[in-house]
């Protein structure tokens, strides 16, 4: 390299939006597990270097019914482990924006896509969406798909059962797209961590996204 040259900077691998349901139907007890995994998920040694070699861009969103959507820890390139920890504790601390609400999935999905819209510029733009029930307010998720595959997003969904019949299917059928694209399923919110480990590890890690990648979507 010649003295005096430019160091191009580190590109970014992903663009991971996280967006936590807070609608009525998660206690307080099951927000804090999903706070709580999140974290975890995230401090998770495998996932941890993922995010790190690929200089990952985060955010975290609590959404809810219409018109409630927030960012409650920004965009943040994850650049050392020391910066992962902090966007981890920040993840702990993060206090629920809403309660009882409805869940509109459409419109957290659309409010999730304008948020990558204003940060880095990265390899993959992902929507990793959490929720434990079907969308009964707001625009339809089946009705933002155009609008998300034209711009290459991809929807990923950790699905937790129990407050509505097969939670998995809806999901499957209505929410996730793009390529390789996803299911998790935790079946009880004491599932949770464990499954979103797994599911991060899923999406950040080179290895493992591009061998899913080939394969097309799926379910777990």
């Amino acid at each position: 390299m010649l003295l005096g040259a430019a160091v191009p900077a580190a590109a970014c691998e992903i663009a991971l939006v996280l967006a936590v349901d807070v609608s009525g139907s998660v206690d307080r007890h099951e927000y804090a597990i999903q706070m709580q995994g999140l974290a975890e998920g995230l401090r998770d040694g495998a996932v941890s270097e993922a995010l790190v070699a690929g200089e990952a861009a985060v955010m975290v969103m609590h959404w809810t019914g219409s018109s409630r959507q927030e960012v409650v820890v920004p965009w943040t390139r994850i650049t050392g482990f020391d910066v992962l920890e902090r966007f981890a504790d920040e993840v702990e601390r993060a206090p629920r924006q809403w309660r009882n609400f409805s869940t509109a999935i459409g419109e957290a999905l659309l409010f999730a896509r304008d948020r990558l819209a204003e940060g880095p510029e990265c390899g993959r733009r992902v929507i990793d969406i959490s929720g434990d029930g079907s969308s009964n307010e707001g625009i339809e998720p089946v009705a933002v798909r155009a609008a998300l595959q034209a711009e290459g997003i991809v929807v990923n969904a950790l699905v937790i059962e129990g407050a509505e019949p097969l939670m998995t299917e809806y999901f499957w059928e209505n929410v996730i797209l793009g390529a390789g694209a996803f299911v998790i399923t935790a079946n009880s919110y004491a599932e949770y961590p464990a499954r979103m480990r797994r599911k991060l590890l899923r999406e950040v890690a080179k290895q493992i996204s591009v061998r899913e990648g080939a394969e097309g979507a799926g379910r777990l």
